[in-house]
This record gives structure tokens, sequence and C-alpha cells, in this order.
């Protein structure tokens, strides 16, 4: 059995995720923002099998870092790393947010978090990394990434979900030969989660939907540098397979990266 880290487990998909792996005999080491709710989490998941807790909030790229060495030092033996954690477009009408660091929120979060935490625990060697992102994917302005002019939520998160394709697929290539894979997937449309709710969007599916997706990536070969809609191998956005764009991505992505 796998020991499994999975980020943003204490709502949601990832929690139904959290919850299915412990079942099936994998440790899972639960990540939450909320060290209360981390903690419950915990204890319910210990009722059922092997499960640890690691507390940090993902739009600090700081906290990021130290929760990669603690999950690395804790854990070298980590099989797998699901970046499940991420941000909705917001409520209605709401405007642009910041991280800690100061980027735009849904780039900290959806992006810069996971590319950040897949790099701190990339020594650990883990054998599958699966990325959570969605269909709803618009190309990043290089002129503008950090969205500072005609802000919109939902354009920000689908850019942030671009960048996170594009980086799995360029990842991907880069871990070809070192038998770590790395894919991306779009779980199910407009889950029932509080980030759906927020947005005002009445939910088009369960988090039960999402699931084998995210559990099929995690628990079996399918390859690597792949997008998938559910269980069904499909294509990313055409602009995230370009090699210029994932170029220009890294360079700027190094930039904004720097503590």
């Amino acid at each position: 059995m796998s020991t499994i880290l999975i980020t943003g487990a204490t709502s949601g998909l990832g929690r139904y995720v959290a919850f299915e792996l412990v079942r099936a005999g994998h440790t899972v080491l639960a990540h939450g923002r909320d060290p209360g709710r981390t903690g419950t989490l915990v204890e319910e998941l210990r009722s059922e099998g092997a499960a640890e807790g690691f507390v940090a909030d993902l739009a600090s790229l700081a906290q990021v870092r130290e929760l990669g060495a603690r999950v690395a030092e804790a854990h070298p033996g980590l099989d797998v790393l699901i970046n499940n954690a991420g941000v909705g477009a917001g409520s209605p009408g709401s405007g642009r947010e910041v991280s800690a660091d100061g980027h735009e929120l849904r780039l900290a979060v959806n992006y810069l978090a996971p590319v950040t935490l897949t790099r701190a625990l990339l020594p650990t060697r883990p054998a599958r990394i699966v990325n959570v992102g969605s269909v709803g994917q618009e190309p990043v302005d290089f002129d503008d990434v950090e969205f500072s002019r005609g802000y919109s939520g939902f354009a920000a998160y689908c850019r942030s979900k671009f960048a996170l394709a594009a980086h799995t697929f360029a990842l991907a290539e880069e871990l070809a030969d070192t038998g770590i894979a790395v894919n991306v997937l779009h779980p199910a449309t407009f889950m029932d989660t509080a980030m759906v709710r927020e947005g005002g969007v009445a939910p088009w599916s369960t988090v039960a939907d999402g699931a084998p997706g995210v559990l099929a990536l995690a628990t079996e070969d399918l390859g690597t540098g792949r997008f998938f809609d559910g269980t069904n191998p499909a294509r990313a956005h055409e602009g995230t397979y370009d090699r210029e764009v994932q170029k220009r991505l890294s360079a700027v992505t190094e930039q904004l990266l720097v503590p």
C-alpha cells in the first residue's frame, strides 16, 4: 500500500478521496489549512486506517515550502502527491485578492503552491504526482500575469488551471526517465463543494462523481504527461502543449517564486 499526501483534504473532493484511500489500506497524509478541522479529519480517518495531519496555508509560499520539508522528513518514502487544494472563482462580483506574498490569489494557490510543493517533494521520488485541474482553462496573459487589469475571478481561476496543465506537461517531460508520472485531470464539472456554491453556481455533480479520476491516477499506472476528464483521456487547452508557452511560463514562474 502507498503513502499518499493530499492537499485540501478537510472538505469537498479532497475529504472524499482521503476516506476512499484510507479505506483501501493506504496511509493518508491529510493537509488542511485550519488546525482544528485538520485534527478532526485525522481522528475520523484513523477510525478507518492510517492517517497523519499536516497544517499549512497554501496562500503563503513560505508555509508551502515548510510543508514540503516536513512531509519529506517524516515520509522520505512518499509514494503519491495529490495537489488537490484550490481556490474557486470567488463570490459573484468579488474583487481581486492577493496572497500572503502579494500574488493574485488564484494564481498563488492553484498554481504557485502546487509547483512549490512538488519541487519540495521531488527528492522523495514519488511514483505519481496528480494535479487536480479543470476543463476551465484560459491562456495566461504574460503581459499581466498577476491579472492587475480587467480582473475577473472566473478568468483568474481558468488562467491558473491553464498554467497548472502547461506545467504538468513540461514537468512530465523533464521527469520522463525518472519513473515519476505527472498527470492533470478535470475531476467533474461544478461538484457540490463550498467553492462552487460560493461562486453562485448550482452544483451539477457530486464529489463522489469527481473521485474516480483522482483515485485512478493516484493508484494506477496510467502513463505520464496526460490530461483526463474524469477517468477518460482528454485534451487540455491546446495552448498548454505549446513548448514556447511552457518556456515562458517557466521563466515567469521562476521570477514569481523568488523568496
